[in-house]
């Protein structure tokens, strides 16, 4: 039988450079681009909370197809001035749309078992729209600068440390994750 006595040696260096290097990995600090990109998501959902009250004032369904199908194709038309791929961004900014909804849906049905919503002032749906137009626009500016790194094996990572710090209750925190289920391309 051969014997190599540099065959434990190397299995012992091989083993270490492995995990170093996955320990190096872990410590890989996230991208300056996903802070930025993650708050203008977590405000463009904070809005849904302001647009949940008008509903419920209005007696207005939260589905409104039109009003969707017109931010989808303004972004997938604004997606080629930033050099992205349109189906790529109609499929975040469509998630961005499911998850506004989620909030709505949950804070509707809090406020309906209690037979009433929050005593705040009510904002008009006029004076949120031309927010959330101002917020498409930076979130696609935002998403192009994350897209990078949308591909890197640490994406998830980053994304849910960085998430944690947004999360301020169980609804927002669902439709966070809703609005950031698709950031990371990774392999399945």
């Amino acid at each position: 039988m051969f014997h190599c006595p540099r065959l434990p040696l190397l299995l012992s260096c091989a083993l270490l450079g492995l995990l170093s290097s996955g320990a190096h990995a872990a410590e890989t600090a996230a991208p300056d681009s996903l802070q930025p990109l993650l708050a203008t998501i977590n405000e463009r959902l904070n809005i849904a909370d302001e647009v949940a009250l008008i509903k419920w004032d209005s007696g207005k369904p939260i589905q409104d197809t039109a009003r969707e199908v017109q931010i989808i194709t303004n972004a997938r038309k604004q997606a080629v001035a930033h050099k992205l791929d349109p189906d790529e961004v109609a499929d975040f900014i469509a998630a961005q749309i499911e998850a506004n909804k989620l909030v709505q849906y949950g804070l509707l049905a809090v406020w309906q078992a209690a037979h009433k919503a929050p005593d705040q002032p009510r904002p008009d749906l006029n004076q949120i729209r031309p927010k959330l137009d101002e917020l498409q626009t930076r979130l696609l500016q935002q998403y192009a600068d994350f897209t990078p790194y949308r591909v890197d094996p640490q994406c998830p990572t980053w994304l849910a440390q960085e998430r944690a710090n947004l999360i301020k209750d169980a609804l927002h925190g669902q439709a966070l994750i809703r609005a950031t289920g698709e950031l990371c391309v990774t392999d399945q």
